[in-house]
């Protein structure tokens, strides 16, 4: 079962840790229980811990951005005698303290999917390549768009403020691959190519994704590309788009590559998706802790790279000149694994 803990609750089970954990144990922090995303990373942790025999405990925050409880289950996990965490952090500055205290108990702490700021705050990191899954989706819109791509109107649907993030990594990839020259590339918003209407954050659902769409519809009713930094606010950006009779003619663009994402660039909903891999970035970062019990040993980032690479793939049924893609059938079939 996941937990969500408040620091009251974290207090009385730091004082009343008596039955630690097993000399085997892990946990796994996820940013929510909900988004499909991370119930993906947790089926892939739990399948490889039941493997290699490692008992674990999940935790995830109430919402995307519940930042406090992110902080509560680390001091669970220290207290109940894990031996790793794997952490999606909401705020990958605010969370570096947290870790510290961990890795100074001990504690093997990777970062899944989300760097840390730094990225050397975490033990290691297994993550998609994210400015390259933007950098896939800008690049596909750019060619799509052809000549016109000089003269789009682009909407930029955010996670969330807090900076820097994978967010911030999608978003720049994005505009770099549509040849927009990029601000400080730590942050998204600071570009001033008037291609660019603006940028909402949506909470990385699809509700979130409706009300930024439906802002900058109002600002400009004449979008026609939207970067989104993820499939459920890509559906509720549709459904905005939708209403005003404009969703046969706006690109949508997102990251993720899940099931329903899939389906979604099938159903010509979203034009192309950046797949990424969570289970595989939940597995082998179990089996990184099961190195670490064995014999203290820590997982190399891949070659060239500071983090273990999970690798990203752009999935659409229109394929583009110079642009490396899959289609949907094979997006179906890899989805998420």
């Amino acid at each position: 079962m996941t937990k969500f803990l408040t620091g009251a609750a974290v207090g009385a089970l730091l004082i009343g840790a008596a039955s630690a954990a097993s000399a085997d144990s892990a946990c796994l922090i996820t940013k929510t229980d909900t988004n499909p995303f991370f119930v993906k990373m947790k089926e892939g942790a739990a399948a490889k811990a039941a493997e290699l025999g490692i008992e674990l405990k999940t935790y995830a925050g109430k919402i995307d951005g519940d930042h406090e409880s992110q902080v509560a289950a680390i001091e669970a996990c220290v207290a109940d005698g894990a031996k790793g965490i794997l952490l999606t952090a909401s705020d990958t500055k605010a969370i570096v303290d947290s870790v510290k205290a961990a890795r100074d108990a001990g504690v093997l702490v990777i970062a899944l999917d989300t760097p840390l700021d730094p990225i050397d705050a975490a033990d290691a990191t297994f993550a998609t390549d994210n400015f390259q899954a933007g950098l896939l989706i800008g690049q596909w819109a750019n060619a799509t768009l052809g000549a016109d791509a000089a003269n789009a109107k682009i909407a930029l649907l955010d996670l969330a403020i807090s900076q820097p993030s994978v967010d911030v990594l999608r978003d720049q990839g994005f505009l770099q691959g549509m040849g927009i020259d990029l601000g400080d590339p730590n942050k998204w918003g600071d570009e001033t190519d008037p291609r660019i209407v603006g940028n909402e954050v949506t909470a990385g659902n699809e509700e979130g994704g409706l009300k930024a769409m439906e802002a900058l519809l109002a600002k400009d009713p004449d979008i026609n590309v939207v970067y989104t930094i993820n499939e459920p606010s890509a559906a509720g950006a549709y459904e905005a788009l939708k209403a005003v009779g404009k969703e046969g003619s706006t690109l949508i663009v997102s990251v993720d590559g899940g099931c329903p994402g899939v389906a979604n660039v099938k159903d010509g909903i979203i034009g192309a998706t950046s797949q990424q891999y969570p289970l595989l970035m939940a597995s082998k970062g179990i089996e990184a802790i099961a190195a670490f019990i064995k014999d203290g040993s820590k997982p190399a980032p891949t070659e060239g790279k500071d983090f273990f690479d999970t690798g990203v793939a752009l999935v659409t049924d229109k394929p583009v000149e110079g642009v490396e893609s899959i289609d949907t059938a094979k997006g179906t079939e890899l989805c998420w694994g």
